[in-house]
């Protein structure tokens, strides 16, 4: 099946910023403790960081997916796009922030002029681009599966946006007002769909899921991919299921249906 999007095209824009804006943490600084969000939590020890487990521990035997049922999905409806703001903070002074692109809807046409509307997030992929091209350690999968920025040491480089083939990521260019605490967001970093990883370690489903099963078509199915008594994986294995871009090998997290 070949799948017509423009949006899928990588728009391979730079902009100037300054790498000094923010650097390194120095050798001499002491150990400090950051909760950046729930389930990320950085540690600085000198000019070292590691992530510690989040209060519900993140297991390599789980990993978090999606099932997307593009039949479902009507091309009017943005009730998952909306969700995601609201749940976010993705607006300043009450409009749109410049090129924020956490979830946004898309047509694809395939060869026989067939067009499904789903919604297009970070795939969460098992291999993501994003993660090896970066520089400095910001872009990290955990081991369920959840591909994250951590914002306090990006640089705003944007190699990740530049590496990702789902257009998943967006550039921050202005101040960012009324953030949401469990969505750190700054002028000068990268940022994109966190799977609602806050709501995740409460045992909650993304936000985008809950809006679909309440206000949209009830296209969205999240769930454990390697729990194969879940929901999710039952229709995985039942179903015919795509991947978009599966050529790549990254193995998203995300999977499609009817496209």
């Amino acid at each position: 099946m070949s799948c017509h999007d423009e949006n899928i095209i990588l728009n391979n824009k730079s902009d100037g910023f300054d790498f000094n804006r923010r650097r390194f943490l120095s050798a001499t600084v002491a150990a400090a403790r950051v909760t950046l969000a729930s389930g990320v939590t950085l540690y600085g020890i000198g000019a070292s960081n590691v992530f510690a487990d989040p209060p519900n521990s993140v297991s390599n035997t789980v990993r978090w997916g999606m099932l997307i049922d593009a039949s479902k999905c009507d091309k009017d409806c943005n009730a998952c796009v909306t969700a995601c703001s609201d749940e976010h903070g993705l607006t300043n002074n009450n409009r749109p922030t410049t090129d924020a692109h956490w979830i946004r809807k898309v047509e694809l046409t395939d060869s026989t002029g067939h067009a499904s509307s789903l919604p297009v997030m970070c795939q969460h992929c098992e291999k993501p681009p994003c993660v090896d091209v970066c520089p400095t350690g910001a872009s990290f999968k955990r081991d369920d599966g959840i591909v994250l920025v951590d914002k306090h040491i990006c640089i705003g480089c944007r190699y990740c946006i530049m590496a990702c083939p789902y257009k998943a990521r967006s550039f921050i260019h202005e101040v960012v007002e009324d953030q949401k605490d469990h969505a750190p967001r700054g002028k000068g970093t990268v940022e994109g769909c966190t799977m609602c990883v806050h709501r995740v370690d409460e045992g909650l489903s993304p936000a985008c899921v809950d809006a679909c099963a309440s206000d949209g078509g009830k296209a969205m199915l999240f769930g454990d991919l390697s729990d194969p008594e879940s929901e999710l994986s039952k229709r995985v294995v039942t179903y015919a299921t795509q991947q978009i871009r599966a050529d790549l090998g990254t193995n998203p997290g995300i999977r499609y249906r009817n496209i």
